[in-house]
């Protein structure tokens, strides 16, 4: 029995079919040479939103916001508040401020001995002056109804000042600047040295340019420069009047006593009833006629001291063409020292 189970299982597996497996295809052999070795993997970041800090050249202040990445949408160049601010005047000195429209307006603020609400506006911003009996509100009131008149002020002083700024005299050897309405070019020449700091005015005749010798050498100061240029139109600029007032004041009728220069920042002359005649020496930059007409202003203010129409009269009888002088005047920028 045990003989016919054995024999039956060998014959069983005798039949069976065998199992074919599917070839297999080796690997091509890799020789790396070690002169040459695999290149790192790099892993790439996302680019992110980066910070950019600028300046405002507008408003002069620092603006911070988000610049767009490559991929990413357009972000916001300004905060909200930024954007909602109110376009700001503020005097240095500011004691009061408010709204007009959309404009935060903050003046100085004083009362003295007057009888009417004054304003003015200079280059640090309004100021406004009322006597001591007024009450606020109605100070208040007065800025508000003058509004126009404030807002266009401020602006047009802005104006002048960045305009100001942006002239500014680089002082250096070449540098040049406005004198009696020609530009003048500082050359530094030790050799023309007048006591060590002196400067003589050459004119060259080739190109009928002016050029001004001061006697510091090449290695001198944007400040020593700046000193001895200012220094030398200071003395030009006290002939020169000397000699204007000489000429007008028999034309206008009166006589002045003293001549005194004046560095003052928004008046260009003034006169006291004592017959002394303050002059800005920066008229220097301007043309003749342009200088005679302040000078006549001044002088006429000996006959009459206000600027009703009858100062007008005395300044139009010397000075037809006055007008057109004064806007000039008021348009033309006396460079910033």
């Amino acid at each position: 029995m045990m003989q016919r189970l054995l024999q039956f299982t060998l014959d069983l597996f005798d039949r069976a079919e065998p199992v074919v497996l599917p070839p297999v295809t080796p690997r091509p052999a890799v020789f790396k040479s070690p002169r040459h070795p695999s290149p790192p993997k790099i892993k790439r970041k996302k680019p992110k939103a980066t910070v950019s800090i600028g300046f405002d050249a507008i408003n002069n202040e620092a603006t911070e916001g988000l610049v767009p990445s490559a991929n990413s949408v357009c972000q916001p160049l300004q905060s909200l508040e930024q954007a909602l601010a109110p376009a700001t005047f503020r005097h240095p000195r500011a004691a009061r401020e408010t709204m007009l429209g959309p404009v935060l307006v903050a003046y100085a603020f004083r009362r003295g001995k007057r009888r009417t609400i004054g304003f003015s506006v200079g280059p640090d911003g309004l100021t406004v002056a009322a006597p001591s009996w007024v009450p606020l509100y109605e100070v208040d009131k007065a800025v508000v109804e003058k509004s126009a008149w404030i807002l266009k002020k401020l602006h047009d002083a802005r104006v002048r000042s960045q305009q100001q700024v942006a002239g500014r005299i680089a002082w250096a050897n070449g540098c040049t600047f406005a004198f009696l309405g020609r530009q003048v070019s500082v050359v530094l020449d030790a050799g023309c040295a007048l006591g060590g700091a002196g400067s003589v005015l050459r004119t060259q005749i080739d190109d009928q340019r002016q050029t001004l010798h001061i006697g510091l050498p090449q290695t001198a100061t944007p400040e020593q420069i700046r000193d001895a240029a200012q220094a030398w139109l200071m003395r030009q600029a006290k002939q020169l009047f000397t000699e204007r007032l000489a000429h007008f004041a028999p034309v206008v009728g009166v006589r002045y006593k003293r001549l005194s220069l004046s560095s003052a920042g928004t008046r260009w002359g003034s006169a006291s009833a004592d017959g002394s005649i303050r002059l800005n020496w920066r008229l220097m930059h301007f043309r003749l006629p342009i200088i005679d007409y302040v000078v006549v202003h001044e002088l006429s203010h000996l006959r009459v001291m206000d600027h009703s129409p009858r100062f007008w009269d005395v300044v139009r009888a010397v000075v037809p063409d006055y007008a057109d002088l004064r806007g000039e005047l008021r348009s033309d920028m006396a460079p910033h020292w």
